[in-house]
This record gives structure tokens, C-alpha cells and sequence, in this order.
């Protein structure tokens, strides 16, 4: 039975140690982002049980960003089942940038991983839907059903994104010529687009994580959302990808799977414990939080967790 009162000293501490980490910067790439105030930051568990447990600054909505891939993925596993997503898209890290162009062109146009860039905007094109719109609510419901009902679109980001996406959609039309692109190209590029400019807080993230830690049960809600046998795909998949180029540090250092996103969120994974989540805008060279990274970490080794501990 979990200690909720070790598991609080444990958050209180990440964020006392790390909340105010030095290093970093805010993406800069995306006007939106730029302009977040870099001193904010958060921490967030999430138990199994539905158990809240939080420091910080838990009520600011930032940017869901590369982190909305997972939700998507699920939607496409939910859709097509696992041997199909493996076959359209992929189950494999990339070794390349997030967004790479190389890494498309080295395998034949198959983008390996649902979540890079490319994989993303091909788990949007899987998504069975009757139109654009169908496709966007569909996405949107699954991120609300695995954090909460809150989770909304931001216009504003998404007007920042869909304005400087001019790399995402030369990706689509890559995937589309080599026939692993599964809609228009322009429709998978902007819903894609939409699906990384929603807001959330870092307990809806938290949540998310103990979605699927719990095989696809909200512990909050109480709904089951995924089926039980696609989330052990979505966590490895989070393993080998989660945190772009750094991934297989974090699972040498940590040890859960992750997912970071450039909106300044990274979320860790403990299977059948928790969901932990973390939040502050300033990146590291690759995209990832570096004081989410440092609070993430601190929480798993103070309560033991590493899934590679015997």
C-alpha cells in the first residue's frame, strides 16, 4: 500500500531541489512558446488509486506539445490494433531528431516511430474518421478521457503552430509519396498541428500517466479508456522514443518510460503505481524540460522506482 504522506515529502522535495534549476531555454521556434514565463514550474503524482498529490505551480495550462503523440498513438492502437500500427508506422527509435527529414528518407519513407514528427502526423492519418473535423474531435476526446474534460485548444497557440509548421507539412507530403500517409496530407498536417495545441495542467498530465499505468482505467474518472493489452505497447514505444534524442538515457538514469514536449511537460510512467508529471518551459538542447527532467527523476529514486531494479 502506497504511503500517500513519503509520496507527498517526495514531490515537496523534487520541487524544492529542481523547481528553480538553473539551464535551459524556452523554445523559441514556436512565438507562443517563447513568450511563457520561464520561472513557472510544477510537479505532479497521480496513484492508481486516484490519489492527487502535487507542488507548485499545478493550476497553469501550458502546451501538451510532442506529449499529445501518445494520446494519438492510443487512439490508433484503439482503431487499428497493435500489428497494424506496427506495420503503418513503426516501433522503432529513429536515432535522429524529432523532426528529421534524413530519418524518412533512410527508411524508405516508414517513420519508424509514432512518436516523432513524422509518426505523429502518420497516427493522425490512421485516426478512422468521416472528415478533418471528425478526425480533430476524435483526437480531442482521447486526451480528454485519458487527463480530463478540461484539456481544450488553445487558438492562439494553435494559430502560432499552424503559421510555422512549414517543415511538418514537407513531411507530410513525404509520407504521402511513399505511401504512409493514410488521408489528405494537408488535413493529417493541420489536425496534427491542432492536437499538440491544446492546454493542460501538470495534474490532468499526471493523470494521463496513471491512465496508463493502470491499463487504460482513469483512476479520477474511473472510465476505462484504452484497452488493457495496447497500453504495454504505448509505454515501450515511450521507452525507445519519449524523450527524442536523450531517450536511452533517460531509461539508463531512470528507468520509466517518458514523454517530453516542447511546451516545457514531461511525463513519467510507473506500471500499476502512478503517473508522474512535471512542468517548467526551459529546454534542454533536444527539447526536453530540464527542471521536469530533474523533478521527474528525483520523485522516482526517492521512492525506488526503476522497472530495471531486480
Amino acid at each position: 500500500m502506497l504511503d500517500l504522506n513519503t509520496i507527498q515529502s517526495a514531490v515537496d522535495t523534487a520541487h524544492r531541489d529542481f523547481g528553480q534549476a538553473p539551464g535551459g531555454a524556452n523554445a523559441d521556434y514556436i512565438p507562443f512558446l517563447a513568450n511563457i514565463p520561464s520561472d513557472l514550474s510544477a510537479v505532479a503524482v497521480v496513484t492508481a488509486q486516484g490519489d492527487i498529490l502535487s507542488a507548485g505551480d499545478i493550476h497553469y495550462r501550458f502546451a501538451i506539445e510532442s506529449i499529445s503523440k501518445v494520446c494519438t498513438l492510443a487512439l490508433a492502437l484503439e482503431d487499428w490494433g497493435a500489428e497494424a500500427v506496427q506495420q503503418k508506422i513503426g516501433a522503432d527509435a529513429t536515432g535522429m531528431p524529432f523532426n528529421s527529414v534524413m530519418a524518412l528518407e533512410l527508411h524508405g519513407g516508414k517513420p519508424l516511430s509514432p512518436l516523432v514528427n513524422a509518426g505523429a502526423i502518420a497516427s493522425a492519418s490512421l485516426i478512422k474518421a468521416k472528415n478533418t473535423e471528425d478526425r480533430w474531435s476524435r483526437i480531442l476526446s482521447m486526451q480528454r478521457k485519458l487527463g480530463s474534460a478540461h484539456i481544450k485548444l488553445s487558438a492562439q497557440l494553435n494559430e502560432s503552430e499552424q503559421t510555422t509548421n512549414f517543415h511538418n507539412r514537407a513531411i507530410a507530403w513525404l509520407l504521402y509519396s511513399a505511401g504512409y500517409l493514410y488521408c489528405d496530407p494537408m488535413e493529417a498536417c493541420d489536425v496534427y498541428t491542432r492536437q499538440c495545441s491544446t492546454l493542460l495542467t501538470t495534474v490532468e498530465l499526471a493523470t494521463m500517466g496513471a491512465t496508463l499505468a493502470t491499463g487504460g482505467l482513469n483512476p479520477v474518472s474511473k472510465e476505462q479508456v484504452l484497452s488493457a493489452n495496447n497500453t504495454p505497447r504505448i509505454l515501450a514505444d515511450m521507452t525507445m522514443e519519449g524523450l527524442y534524442d536523450t531517450s536511452g538515457d533517460w531509461a539508463y538514469t531512470v528507468g520509466l518510460p517518458g514523454k517530453s514536449g516542447v511546451g516545457g511537460g514531461i511525463l513519467a510512467v510507473v506500471p500499476g503505481v502512478m503517473g508522474i508529471a512535471a512542468f517548467s518551459p526551459p529546454l534542454d538542447e533536444v527539447g526536453n524540460s530540464v527542471r521536469g527532467q530533474k523533478m521527474v527523476a528525483s520523485i522516482a529514486n526517492t521512492l525506488g522506482y526503476n522497472l530495471y531494479k531486480s
